[in-house]
């Protein structure tokens, strides 16, 4: 069995479902003891600045801001691509707790030789 998970997503808030289902996944690896890392790219990387990742998707969804703050509690990271981050003008000084820039170098490193579930949304 492994014990990691990557999660990898592109889209923010204007996707909410999408977004949602993801967190979902990652809070479902980390509650249940698994180092759990979301790599975030494309609009995703604006979910890792404060104040951005709010709302909710559907009736009976929970919201986003629970699922972050359930996912952090778990010990959940974050890694943001730089590119993306950049290219969108946001600041290193926002970043939530537990995220920190890096691209696929850092994300093959984490990874190392374990066996990893990852996910794609």
């Amino acid at each position: 069995m492994t014990n990691k998970a990557v999660i990898s997503l592109t889209t923010g808030t204007e996707e909410l479902e999408k977004v949602t289902v993801a967190f979902l996944v990652a809070v479902g690896a980390a509650e249940t003891g698994r180092e759990t890392l979301i790599f975030m790219t494309q609009e995703a990387v604006r979910l890792a600045t404060t104040g951005i990742a709010r709302g909710v998707a559907c009736d009976g969804c929970p919201p986003l801001g629970d699922l972050l703050e359930r996912y952090r509690v778990a010990g959940g990271k974050y890694l943001v691509c730089p590119i993306c981050f950049d290219t969108r003008g946001l600041d290193k000084a926002d970043l939530i707790e537990g995220a920190e820039i890096g691209g696929t170098i850092p994300l093959w490193n984490w990874i190392g030789d374990d066996n990893t579930v990852s996910f794609s949304y």
